[in-house]
């Protein structure tokens, strides 16, 4: 009986956790190559793997980028350019060609799982939005020729200038003088469950009308609400706002189940003398906000709890963009590959030991952290002493605990470091751990991982205590999981009984 139990728990523990990676939203990174200072592709992919990006857009479908991200697991979204629309759009054969250069030699040592045909075209100067679903057309016709029509996603990217109307959400409205094209594309996408694609920027919005738009309303910082006077909807944010927009004026249409995925966003870290938002303090907010937005599965007023995968504008900053100085500082990395700002891209908003850098900053509180140029040994022998003589509960550092994850020796350091710097007095000798240890002014908690501060008698070990500090969406979300667990348990209790 209790084999049969053991068996029925690891089965069911271990769907759940299938059913857990398998599902939610994710964040990716957009590859953009408008510069003459770039790293080699090849370099590019390991700084990828390095920063654990599993999924990259890129405009084209060169040769040398494709290449480079063979066997890497990393997944792609590769491009047909606007000039190359009018081709494809006239005859099958040149979708062929192309699916068969472009894809095939790559493919699926490269794991390409979209491809944008065109970008963003009713911006582009020679608009060329008639050729757009013909085109789509030809490349799903010529993926399925080889079988790979259900691998392989075929969608266009949009502006958010695709609206006519984008405020009050409920209010959203596709622009009607494009409705030769966005109608037919609507339909394509529905009948071929493809992604409705949006670049969305609030910083433009804040930018073009700051008098209008609150700079922490357009950071997800914001603590008021605005109110949809249609439907009482409630925004904090402008992101939340414009995807909403693009969900009405499709349901407009009566085109109800296409899903919205964000091709692009992000915000500058440098701009000309007037933009004054474009700082790197700005940009580090914006993402790291985004993406604990989008990781916990939030979704938006409208569509609470609605996947939405979302693309980082961009990996690099890129000095061949034409414009204002912020277009060409949108990058995560310079050139060199050199962070320009800390960002975590699991969402836990956990510290970044190479700069010891962290979103929310403390009152004239202390903490105790691993430093990053200790070793990995040195870790270790003090991550034995902390928890075993130093009698600090390394309890929440074990698997399935909130501080487990992310899974490295510096960051279980660091949670094993502040409970006994906290626990002697925080006093310098007590941050000293032979020389790995160093204070930090900012706060290292994330997710449901609290660190202990001064004051406080214990730091939270459990699950169940981690959860008061989340949001009610977090706290759902566990409750939710806890929930399919029993059911699958159940499930598997079930089917062993009419087995025997």
């Amino acid at each position: 009986m209790a084999s049969g139990f053991s068996f029925i728990f690891g089965a069911s523990l271990f769907l759940l956790l299938l059913l857990d990676c398998c599902s939610g939203s994710f964040v990716g990174v957009c590859y953009g190559r408008s510069a003459d200072d770039l790293p080699t592709p090849d370099k590019v992919a390991q700084l990828v793997q390095l920063h654990k990006i599993k999924y990259v857009r890129i405009y084209d479908s060169n040769i040398q980028v494709l290449k480079a991200f063979a066997n890497t697991g990393v997944e792609l979204m590769i491009g047909v350019p606007n000039s190359d629309l009018l081709s494809l759009s006239q005859f099958q054969s040149n979708a062929d060609t192309w699916l068969k250069n472009s894809v095939l030699p790559y493919y699926p040592a490269t794991k390409i799982t979209y491809i944008t045909v065109g970008a963003e075209v009713t911006e582009s100067p020679n608009n060329a939005s008639s050729f757009v679903v013909p085109a789509m057309t030809n490349v799903l016709t010529a993926l399925k020729k080889l079988g790979l029509h259900k691998k392989i996603k075929v969608s266009s990217t949009h502006s958010l200038g695709v609206l006519s109307r984008s405020f009050p959400p409920s209010a959203g409205a596709f622009n009607s003088s494009h409705a030769h094209f966005l109608k037919p594309m609507l339909e394509f996408l529905a009948e071929n469950q493809s992604p409705f694609m949006i670049d969305i920027y609030p910083y433009y919005a804040y930018r073009d009308s700051p008098s209008k738009v609150s700079l922490d309303y357009a950071l997800f910082e914001a603590s008021s609400e605005v109110i949809d006077p249609n439907t009482g909807l409630l925004y904090t944010n402008m992101f939340d706002a414009q995807i909403d927009a693009i969900y009405f004026a499709l349901m407009a249409l009566n085109f109800r189940t296409i899903k919205v995925m964000v091709t692009e966003t992000g915000w500058p870290s440098k701009g000309s003398p007037k933009e004054t938002a474009a700082t790197p303090d700005n940009a580090q907010t914006y993402n790291t906000n985004l993406i604990r937005h989008v990781i916990n599965n939030t979704g938006t007023p409208a569509k609470p709890g609605e996947e939405l995968d979302v693309y980082i504008f961009s990996l690099f900053n890129e000095n061949r963009k034409p414009g204002l100085e912020s277009e060409r500082n949108w990058g995560l990395f310079y050139p060199d590959q050199t962070s320009v700002y800390s960002l975590d891209f699991t969402g836990r908003g956990a510290v970044d030991m190479t700069t010891q850098a962290n979103i929310t900053r403390s009152n004239g509180t202390s903490w105790c952290i691993a430093s990053s140029k200790a070793s990995q040994i040195d870790l270790q022998n003090a991550i034995d002493w902390a928890c075993g003589p130093g009698n600090v509960d390394c309890t929440a550092i074990q698997p399935s605990q909130p501080c487990f994850e992310p899974d490295n020796l510096a960051s279980h350091a660091s949670y094993a470091f502040n409970s006994y710097y906290q626990q002697n007095g925080a006093s310098d000798i007590a941050c000293s751990f032979g020389g790995t240890g160093v204070k930090v002014d900012k706060d290292p908690s994330y997710d449901n991982c609290i660190y202990m501060r001064a004051g406080s008698n214990k730091t939270v070990t459990s699950n169940t205590t981690a959860m008061s500090s989340t949001s009610p969406s977090s706290q759902n979300r566990n409750s939710t999981s806890i929930f399919t667990f029993l059911l699958v348990t159940c499930l598997f209790s079930l089917m062993h009984i009419q087995r025997y």
